[in-house]
């Protein structure tokens, strides 16, 4: 499958690796970026042999925000078009956050406005230490909406409302420190050490096991999916004994007790 802003292509067995390419504008979000990140994620991301995916940006930059030519059209539509354009960014966001596999982010030059939304669905989060980050929607006039509950969610409602109304311009290690990033490096090539170590990582745990965890923090935290939950005892009792006699925790356990390597271990 081609893509006009997207660079994928597998990165070793098991981990598909998807850029941001459009490095000439900072790889800036438009219409079509939106549209191939939703495609991307329901299509190639989902196939069987992908374990893991790395969300990347080519040309040292992560993601700069909106293209200026994109914004631009925007306020030229009616209210009725900006909200079709408005709820189709939202569902990419949501799309992203709800992809059953680990999603690994390597940041680097900066994450501005949407940038950061991309960042906040990432599971695992590494990134640069000059990195720049900034919430800066309200220096336009505009706010950080579409992203809003993803950051939230992420960082906190303390940390989003001083980011939200102030557009600070902050690096990685605060970034780090209010939960946005996990890992910060001091070079891109610490960081790529530290990738390729966690790749391997990620390839010999159980591929089932990866997506239900991820998906138990997100009933268990996400208000609108705890709604429909059942009771969380039981939710979280029910999860746990599923897995136990489904085949992959019953090789697992196995290969552990006979200290031999589970088969989903493919070296």
């Amino acid at each position: 499958m081609s893509y006009q802003t997207l660079e994928v292509k597998i990165l070793a067995e098991g981990l598909l690796a998807i850029a941001l390419n459009r490095p000439d504008i900072r790889n800036a979000f438009n219409e079509v970026m939106i549209d191939e990140l939703a495609r991307v994620f329901r299509s190639e991301a989902l196939d069987p042999s992908v374990r893991a995916v790395i969300l990347r940006g080519n040309g040292g930059v992560f993601c700069a925000g909106g293209d200026l030519n994109w914004m631009r059209r925007s306020i030229e539509l009616s209210l009725e078009d900006n909200l079709k354009d408005t709820l189709t960014l939202t569902n990419m966001f949501a799309i992203l956050n709800e992809f059953p596999k680990p999603v690994v982010g390597v940041i680097e030059g900066a994450a501005i406005g949407g940038g950061v939304g991309l960042v906040s669905i990432c599971d695992i989060v590494l990134a640069e230490k000059n990195t720049v980050f900034s919430l800066s929607e309200v220096r336009l006039g505009v706010v950080p909406a579409c992203i809003g509950p993803f950051v939230t969610a992420k960082i906190g409602a303390s940390h989003a409302r001083a980011l939200f109304v102030s557009a600070e311009r902050f690096k990685a290690q605060k970034a780090k420190e209010i939960g946005l990033v996990h890992e910060v490096f001091e070079s891109m090539a610490e960081l790529e050490s530290h990738l390729a170590s966690l790749g391997k990582n990620l390839l010999e745990c159980a591929p089932t096991a990866l997506s239900v965890a991820k998906r138990l923090v997100l009933d268990l935290t996400w208000p609108e999916r705890r709604a429909r939950m059942p009771d969380c005892i039981e939710y979280v009792s029910r999860t746990l004994a599923e897995l136990r006699v489904g085949p992959e925790a019953q090789e697992g356990i196995s290969a552990f007790l006979t200290k031999r390597k589970p088969s989903w271990i493919r070296s």
